[in-house]
């Protein structure tokens, strides 16, 4: 049974053995884990991850790929949810489960950052993340303070991820082939916080302004949020640049915006 990628859907379908071998050795998974696919396509890798434990969840928002997964793993103990990832309550189907999940996915490039963010949302009810993105993404994410990569969304997943860059994985293991190189990546969520961020949605607003002009210093990008006076309570220098500071001193400096302000 063959099946048409679908551009609206992002669909690139993982067919090389190599590689899902590598993903599997990265995920490592054992019976009487809580697993979830999210976008399983073809069923490729759903297969290997079948065969290693004892129910496997999979969030599909194709409706000619779930009648393809419901044909193909029919009698067997695979679950699947036909939704929008982006929709999806996580934290209701990890009380449904009976604890905390695993999740693993190949993710569409035009969803990845705003279903990450769902996923951080709801990181207390999740073991570990092991995703496929762009090459690019994953270096966005992983990179460190000082690194030209270093932004919003690294700072906004390291807030309640440790990240983990694993390998990278070209075009040609994709049916239809990606312009672009990808890469794969484990994320698990802190059971102990490395920073205090009382407030998320404040956290968010800093980092989204420090880093609207990157050759800007704090003093400017920041000049609505934070005053003079909580620059020196902060024990933060205002002219720097905000791919300078660390987690630590961003979730400081969001302790001194301006109630005004928000």
């Amino acid at each position: 049974m063959s099946h048409r990628a679908r551009k609206r859907f992002g669909q690139n379908f993982l067919i090389d053995d190599s590689v899902i071998q590598d993903i599997m050795a990265a995920v490592a998974p054992q019976p009487g884990q809580r697993l979830v696919e999210i976008g399983p396509g073809t069923g490729a890798l759903t297969r290997r991850l079948l065969a290693c434990t004892d129910e496997l969840h999979v969030v599909e928002i194709d409706r000619d790929l779930v009648a393809r997964l419901q044909h193909e793993f029919a009698g067997t103990s695979l679950h699947i949810h036909q939704a929008d990832a982006l929709k999806f309550d996580f934290r209701e189907l990890a009380r449904q489960a009976g604890g905390p999940l695993r999740i693993i996915g190949n993710l569409p490039y035009n969803i990845s950052t705003p279903l990450l963010f769902h996923l951080m949302a709801v990181s207390d009810c999740i073991v570990d993340m092991h995703f496929m993105l762009q090459k690019e993404v994953v270096a966005r994410i992983g990179a460190p303070p000082g690194n030209k990569q270093y932004g919003k969304l690294s700072l906004m997943v390291q807030a309640r991820c440790d990240v983990q860059i694993l390998f990278d994985v070209p075009p040609a293991a994709f049916r239809p082939a990606p312009e672009v190189m990808s890469s794969v990546f484990r994320c698990v969520p802190h059971r102990v916080a490395p920073v205090t961020i009382s407030d998320f949605s404040r956290f968010e607003r800093v980092v989204t302004a420090a880093f609207a002009q990157r050759r800007k210093t704090l003093r400017n990008n920041l000049k609505n949020l934070v005053s003079a006076d909580g620059f020196q309570a902060a024990g933060i220098d205002a002219s720097r640049r905000a791919e300078e500071l660390s987690l630590v001193e961003f979730a400081r400096l969001a302790s001194f915006v301006v109630e005004e302000s928000l």
